[in-house]
C-alpha cells in the first residue's frame, strides 16, 4: 500500500512540476517584457537632466542585464520552492502516518535553516547590489569607448583606457567574489541543520523501538522520510540568495520606473506659429547642481532675423543656453523669453 502511494505521489509531483516550470517560464517572461517596456518608455518621459547625470550604457545595464537577473531569479525562485513545497507537504503526511512525536521533532527544529539562511541572505544581498551598481558602470564604460574609439585613438590613450576599464573590472570581480562566498555559505548552514534534525529522529527513535513506541521498520521509513523533508529546505535556502540577488537587480529597474517624469506641456503654453523669433535673457542665473552656479546674471537680447554666434572655452556654457531656450532645464531666477513670451 505504501509502495503504491508513494508511485500515485510521485506520479503527481511530476505532472505538476512540468505544470508549473511552464506557467513559471510564460509569467516570469511576461513580467520581464512589461518590466522592459514600461522602461523604455519611462525614458522618453525622463528630463534630461537625469540623462546627463547617468550614462547611457548605465541605463542600457539596468533594462538588460538587471532584467535579465531578475527573470533567472524569478524562474529558479518559483520552480524551487514549488518543488520543495510540494516535497515537503508530501513527506510531511507520511511521517504523521507513522508516528506524530517524532513528526514534531522535525518539524521544530526545521526552522532553525530558515533563520540562517535569511541571516546570509541578508549580507550577500549588499555585496548583489553592489555588484549590479558596478557592472552598470562597466556597460557604460565601455559603451562611451567604443562609440569614442576615434579620440581614444586619436589622443593616444589606449594605455589609459586600459588601465581605468581594469580598475573597475577588478571591483567587480571583488564583490562578486565577496557576494559568491556569503551565498554559498547557505548550502552548508542548512545541511548542518538538517544533519542535526536526522540525528534528533535517531535518538528519539532509538527511544521509541526500545519502549515498544514504534517498530524498526517505521523507524527506517520515518528516518527515509525525515531525509526526504530536509532536502527541500537546502533548495529552498539557495534560492533564498539567488532572490537577494534578483530583487537587487530589480530595484536598479524600479528606481528608473520611479523617476519623475517630465510633463511634456506646460501652462499657458503660447503656440510658436507667429514668432518673429526675438529672444532675450534677463538677469539669468542657472545651475545643474545645487550650491554649483554655472550661468549667473546672464542678459542677451537677439532681435528677429539678427545672427549671433556663441564662442568661448568647454564648459563655459555655451550648449547650456541652447538647452535653457529649449526649455529641457529650468532657469533658477531671471527671465527667458521669446517674443516677450516667458519660456520658463
Amino acid at each position: 500500500a505504501i509502495l503504491w502511494q508513494i508511485a500515485l505521489f510521485t506520479i503527481i509531483a511530476s505532472v505538476a512540476q512540468w505544470f508549473m516550470n511552464l506557467s513559471n517560464n510564460k509569467m516570469t517572461y511576461s513580467v520581464v517584457r512589461d518590466l522592459r517596456r514600461d522602461a523604455l518608455e519611462k525614458i522618453e518621459t525622463l528630463p534630461l537632466s537625469y540623462l546627463d547625470i547617468h550614462p547611457a550604457g548605465e541605463i542600457e545595464s539596468r533594462i538588460i542585464a538587471d532584467a535579465d537577473q531578475f527573470a533567472d531569479g524569478l524562474l529558479m525562485g518559483f520552480t524551487q520552492l514549488f518543488t520543495g513545497v510540494m516535497t515537503i507537504l508530501g513527506t510531511l503526511v507520511f511521517m504523521l502516518s507513522v508516528n506524530m512525536t517524532l513528526t514534531l521533532v522535525v518539524v521544530v527544529v526545521t526552522p532553525v535553516s530558515f533563520v540562517m539562511a535569511s541571516f546570509v541572505a541578508k549580507k550577500s544581498y549588499h555585496f548583489f547590489k553592489q555588484q549590479s551598481e558596478i557592472r552598470g558602470d562597466q556597460t557604460a564604460y565601455m559603451n562611451e569607448m567604443i562609440e569614442g574609439t576615434r579620440v581614444v585613438t586619436a589622443f593616444q590613450q589606449q594605455e589609459k583606457v586600459i588601465e581605468d576599464f581594469s580598475v573597475i573590472n577588478k571591483e567587480l570581480t571583488d564583490v562578486s567574489l565577496k557576494a559568491i562566498f556569503f551565498s554559498s555559505i547557505t548550502n552548508p548552514a542548512t545541511r548542518f541543520v538538517n544533519s542535526i534534525v536526522y540525528t534528533s529522529v535517531g535518538v528519539f527513535g532509538a527511544f521509541f523501538v526500545m519502549s515498544g513506541g514504534v517498530t524498526v521498520g517505521q523507524l527506517s521509513s520515518f528516518l527515509s522520510y525525515a531525509n526526504q523533508y530536509t532536502k527541500p529546505f537546502n533548495e529552498i535556502s539557495g534560492v533564498i540568495t539567488e532572490l537577494q540577488n534578483a530583487i537587487a537587480c530589480a530595484n536598479r529597474v524600479f528606481e528608473l520606473l520611479e523617476q519623475p517624469s517630465e510633463s511634456p506641456e506646460r501652462k499657458n503654453a503660447v503656440s510658436p506659429e507667429n514668432f518673429d523669433g526675438a529672444v532675450e535673457f534677463s538677469h539669468v542665473d542657472f545651475s545643474y547642481v545645487k550650491d554649483q552656479p554655472l550661468i549667473e546674471d546672464f542678459s542677451l537680447e537677439v532681435k528677429p532675423g539678427q545672427r549671433v554666434a556663441i564662442v568661448g572655452p568647454t564648459g563655459s556654457g555655451k550648449t547650456t543656453l541652447i538647452n535653457l531656450l529649449m526649455s529641457f532645464y529650468d532657469i533658477n531666477s531671471g527671465k527667458l523669453a521669446i517674443d516677450g513670451h516667458s519660456i520658463e
